[in-house]
């Protein structure tokens, strides 16, 4: 197999693709430190149509060469604001009407391989600090907490991962 060239890909511009249609699907990410993460978190992004991302508290934001070493332009392409504190961005996400998600390990949360979203809702997943997961206060002002089934010995993933993996699984029940 010939391994596909860049013009095989047929990516769009940058004006090309602010101009699609995107998923109803927002990103927050509460205290991420690791420019990396953030990168990485806004490359997923743009390549799965996320509407926009909402950066908060201690989460850096473009311009800073360590998100765009990961992000390679990403932080051009999708679209993003800054929060100084996160429970703001959860009250205008619900006031926007999204049923909002936080990506965290709760007796109360579902499986993210059972969850089945309405193609006609609009959701923001909630991503958080590498090591405290989700402020407390922001996964009880959540609809719901979403859980990726894991069935090795660690109890977690890095968070860009565990974003990656639930962007993915709302990108294949939302996409039209």
């Amino acid at each position: 197999m010939e391994k596909k060239t860049i013009f095989d890909l047929g990516r769009d511009t940058l004006e090309e693709y602010r101009a699609r249609p995107k998923l109803p699907l927002t990103v927050v990410l509460d205290n991420v430190r690791s420019l990396n993460n953030i990168g990485s978190i806004f490359r997923t992004s743009d390549a799965f149509l996320v509407d926009r991302i909402m950066l908060c508290g201690i989460t850096a934001t473009p311009p800073s060469p360590e998100i765009h070493k990961t992000a390679l332009g990403a932080e051009d392409s999708v679209s993003w604001t800054y929060f100084e504190n996160t429970m703001d961005a959860v009250e205008r996400l619900h006031q926007e009407g999204y049923t909002v998600c936080a990506l965290e390990q709760v007796k109360e949360s579902i499986l993210l391989d059972t969850f089945r979203p309405d193609p006609a809702g609009r959701y923001a997943i909630i991503a958080g600090h590498e090591v405290h997961g989700v402020d407390p206060e922001i996964v009880n002002a959540s609809d719901i907490c979403l859980e990726i089934p894991q069935f090795g010995t660690k109890h977690s993933l890095n968070v860009s991962v565990s974003t990656g993996i639930a962007i993915w699984h709302l990108f294949t029940h939302l996409r039209k």
